[in-house]
């Protein structure tokens, strides 16, 4: 069974599949081209590290995701933003374990915590 908590007032998968579609479309207009979710999750980290775009290291865009990926679970309350560090990378600490979950499960769980996030930047609403 899929359990986690939701914040926004997406009820079913056709509204979430409806939505991630306007947001597919928005993102495209601005770069050109459909970003995947891989894309996303980067875009998401070099905002919230707050430096503005800059070439990064390998190294570096992994960490962006994963920041990103910290960012979106903290939505709810997976995740808590524990301080910044002496060269600005925002950190978090695990404050729950995540319920076990299948890849299909943890893909909805990151679309829908996208969605929040973008809708939250002006991005798109989610009514």
């Amino acid at each position: 069974m899929f359990i986690f908590v939701t914040i926004m007032d997406i009820s079913d998968l056709n509204t979430l599949k409806i939505k991630w579609k306007e947001l597919l479309k928005k993102m495209s207009e601005q770069l050109g081209e459909e970003p995947d979710i891989q894309a996303l999750l980067f875009l998401i980290g070099v905002q919230e590290l707050g430096h503005g775009y800059r070439k990064f290291t390998r190294d570096e865009k992994q960490d962006l995701m994963h920041l990103a990926t910290c960012k979106l679970l903290s939505q709810y309350k997976y995740y808590e933003l524990e301080g910044v560090d002496a060269e600005g990378w925002p950190h978090y600490r695990l404050t729950q374990k995540l319920p076990p979950m299948n890849l299909k499960e943890q893909n909805l769980l990151l679309l829908q915590s996208m969605l929040q996030y973008f809708a939250e930047q002006g991005v798109i609403t989610v009514e």
